[in-house]
């Protein structure tokens, strides 16, 4: 486990993603320069999809659109924290050369980085790698659109301006 950047709670106050689909534990570094951030999630053996994804003998094994989606929760932070963009919500508008190179297991300690290839007021993208051990498990280019309020669905009963 690595010092935290940001822990847990505060990565809540950015995004927002709540357990079980909080699929961040910890941000580690941020190099702004560089563009990037560096998170980590601690694949949990009491996480929700551990029963069915897949049972004994073959599994546990973590989804791998578990993986892109922590990749893309650590683009999220990386942007609330971009002056100017606060937190505004992005969504996937497209996920390309994505590959799953190793299986990744409860207990293990999945690493995010995420190096920003673009961010404007409405879109960005990312290359992201999720890795155990310095060990590639999952690579994907993430493209995301900021979608005008408008767009966004509202809970039912609930009134939008």
């Amino acid at each position: 486990m690595s010092d935290a950047l940001l822990n847990q709670q505060q990565i809540e106050a950015l995004i927002p993603h709540r357990a079980p689909f909080l699929l961040l534990s910890r941000v580690v570094a941020e190099d702004r320069a560089a563009q990037t951030l560096v998170a980590e999630l601690e694949v949990r053996a009491d996480a929700f999809w551990v029963p069915g994804h897949f049972p004994a003998p073959i599994g546990p094994i973590m989804p791998g659109v578990l993986q892109v989606e922590a990749l893309a929760q650590a683009m999220a932070v990386y942007v609330a924290r971009t002056e100017g963009m606060g937190s505004r919500l992005g969504v996937f508008a497209k996920i390309e050369s994505c590959r799953f190179t190793r299986m990744v297991t409860p207990g293990e300690t999945l690493r995010l980085e995420i190096q920003m290839q673009k961010l404007g007021s409405r879109m960005g993208s990312a290359i992201g790698t999720a890795s155990v051990n310095g060990e590639a498990a999952c690579t994907a280019t993430i493209t995301f659109v900021i979608p005008s309020e408008s767009a966004l669905p509202h809970p039912p009963g609930s009134t939008s301006a």
